[in-house]
């Protein structure tokens, strides 16, 4: 099966951001819901693709991935950092018609939208500087920290320790998962 170009994983291309228009497809804003769309196995590329063409809001990070062939090529490839999820800003005729792409198991509606946005927010932020990202399935407790320099100065995560290296973790806490990048102690304050 060849390996796809990289698809957009945001439309519009502004969602997320602070200074985002306060109107889609003639809803504002406080007329729709976020709500996490669950895929079937391996089909949140093709929802969207769908959701892009209907121009639904969505966001499902993607990430790099370097792969090796059998032959011993390597390949490119960008996979979801939260597989099975595509996160939607829909009203409930949005919804249904994602639901009946024939791609999604079941919705779940999320509780926090400012919460969950911000959260979102600083998942784009780690993944634009294009280091190596972790994914975390489960957070463990750690030391609530900020960044205080570089390019993700001003992003509130917590410490983990995981193979002798210092990781910051930004969760995304509606789905108790998260990633993770590496750090060093002096670019990290205490909350």
């Amino acid at each position: 099966m060849p390996i796809l170009p990289r698809q957009r994983d945001v439309f519009p291309d502004d969602l997320l951001e602070d200074s985002s228009p306060h109107a889609f497809n003639g809803h504002a804003v406080g007329e729709l819901g976020w709500v996490a769309f669950y895929t079937l196995s391996r089909r949140e590329k093709d929802l969207m693709r769908k959701l892009e063409a209907a121009t639904v809001p969505f966001y499902a990070p993607l990430v790099k991935r370097r792969l090796r062939s059998p032959g011993g090529r390597a390949r490119l490839s960008f996979v979801p950092l939260f597989p099975g999820y595509v996160f939607s800003l829909v009203d409930d005729d949005q919804r249904r018609a994602a639901l009946a792409t024939n791609t999604v198991a079941r919705w779940l509606p999320i509780g926090d939208p400012a919460g969950f946005v911000s959260d979102l927010r600083n998942i784009k932020r780690l993944i634009a500087t294009e280091q190596p990202l972790t994914p975390e399935a489960l957070l463990e407790p750690g030391q609530p920290v900020r960044v205080r320099s570089g390019p993700l100065q001003g992003l509130e995560g917590a410490v983990v320790k995981r193979r002798g290296g210092e990781r910051l973790v930004v969760a995304v806490r509606f789905l108790n998962q998260g990633a993770s990048i590496e750090l060093e102690d002096v670019d990290l304050e205490r909350l």
